[in-house]
């Protein structure tokens, strides 16, 4: 079944699979590798550049054997991120970068690291992976098809409109609001009075510049690369749902790999999400302060936070159920 995906031979077979030969080239045995990877997001986002460094990662250590080709856009499931995720299952593709928030649309247990305004700052988030949602996504992906090579990270979530600047839950009344396609978020904005819809993000930019939709929420990196502030007029900076992006590989090619071939993977990924958190979260108050010349920008305080809190909060015990114990715990800020 992966066959199409692998060559086993002599190194000259390695040579034309590369096309070159010197530095990269592979011994007889070895097996040569060309995968295809997937980001939803543009060249420009850090997402591309971390999954280039890793493509390039695994070919170094490789010694040319793993080639990673990467493509943006969502382009090999037509503009759909969904879509994409079910490829990896399914083994149809190899790699993805994609948000938790786009598996929950598969299974919504995904989505509790996602829960409204769960973590104050980036330290909470990391203590709460490191003290055990990594291991429990590893496992929920597992069950899947789909091997977690660990975190990256897309940043907290904010929101852009083109009606009026968002300071109190009573400022999104009305307001039409594209969100990603899973019940949580549907939710969320139906009880904070706003009129959400969804829609691939590929097609974003042009509703909002037909007013199709007047608002959407996004991590800054994503705002800044897809250029939103062309048909956006206000940014609320309210850090409101905090977003992990999964580097997932197809299990079944994972374990098909040997023992050393498995650790260049590995090794090479958490690399790959080092680089792309750091690069992330510098990156962060520049595009911020780059988008307060570009739109008008309002920051929350924590009493404004608040009150978006208490507006939210009776959901966490529906959805307390729909995530299950195991999950819940596992993300749950240290007290």
């Amino acid at each position: 079944m992966r066959s199409k995906r692998f060559l086993r031979g002599a190194a000259v077979l390695a040579c034309l699979a590369l096309g070159a030969c010197g530095q990269g080239a592979a011994t007889p045995g070895e097996q040569v590798y060309t995968w295809d990877m997937t980001v939803t997001t543009g060249e420009s986002s850090t997402w591309y550049q971390a999954a280039q460094r890793f493509a390039d990662t695994l070919e170094r250590e490789s010694d040319g054997r793993m080639r990673l080709r990467v493509f943006t856009g969502e382009q090999l499931s037509s503009g759909d991120p969904a879509a994409g995720v079910e490829q990896l299952m399914s083994g149809d593709k190899d790699f993805s970068y994609n948000s938790t928030i786009i598996y929950a649309g598969i299974d919504p247990r995904f989505g509790a690291i996602n829960a409204p305004f769960l973590y104050q700052n980036h330290e909470e988030a990391d203590r709460a992976i490191d003290g055990g949602a990594r291991e429990a996504y590893e496992d929920l992906s597992a069950e899947f098809g789909v091997t977690m090579l660990g975190f990256g990270e897309s940043g907290f979530r904010q929101v852009t409109n083109n009606v009026r600047p968002i300071r109190e839950p009573a400022d999104l009344d009305g307001i039409k609001i594209r969100i990603p396609g899973i019940g949580l978020f549907t939710d969320v904005y139906r009880d904070l009075g706003a009129n959400p819809t969804t829609m691939n993000f590929s097609e974003v930019f042009t509703s909002l510049q037909q007013g199709t939709i007047e608002g959407q929420e996004n991590p800054m990196d994503v705002i800044s690369s897809a250029g939103l502030a062309e048909v956006q007029e206000y940014l609320t900076i309210w850090n409101y749902v905090y977003d992990p992006l999964i580097l997932g590989m197809n299990q079944e090619l994972f374990e098909s790999l040997s023992p050393d071939d498995r650790r260049i993977v590995t090794e090479a990924a958490e690399d790959a999400n080092e680089f792309q958190v750091q690069a992330s979260r510098e990156l962060e108050q520049a595009q911020i302060d780059e988008q307060s010349e570009l739109m008008d920008v309002t920051r929350l305080t924590d009493a404004q936070v608040e009150r978006f809190q208490q507006a939210v909060r009776p959901l966490y015990d529906e959805y307390e159920r729909v995530w299950g114990p195991t999950l819940t715990d596992a993300v749950t800020p240290e007290g």
